[in-house]
């Protein structure tokens, strides 16, 4: 069953490392079985806190999405995320 990947950017402090952080997450999908289909397109908050961007990444299964994540990869790129910007990060699970 399909699964997810959904980041909403929060706040952004640091633009040096999100501009560092971006290539090194997208050559992490080499090689995993992710397929972005929202990047930071026009975004229109509707209800709760403002968003500044989202980004939503489709896997095979909760498992692909949770190997992707955690692979070497994409931990090292996301140091930098965690520098550059305030987010929130979840997976679900498709229908």
């Amino acid at each position: 069953m399909a699964a997810y990947i959904v980041f909403i950017k929060e706040r952004e402090h640091d633009a040096a490392a999100m501009a560092e952080y971006g290539p090194k997450a997208g050559q992490s999908l080499g090689g995993h079985p992710g397929k972005p289909l929202v990047f930071y397109g026009a975004i229109e908050t509707l209800e709760g806190p403002e968003a500044l961007g989202s980004v939503i990444v489709e896997f095979p299964d909760m498992d692909a999405a949770r190997a992707w994540y955690n692979s070497p990869a994409y931990q090292d790129a996301r140091k930098h995320r965690f520098q550059g910007a305030d987010y929130r990060v979840f997976l679900t699970q498709g229908l």
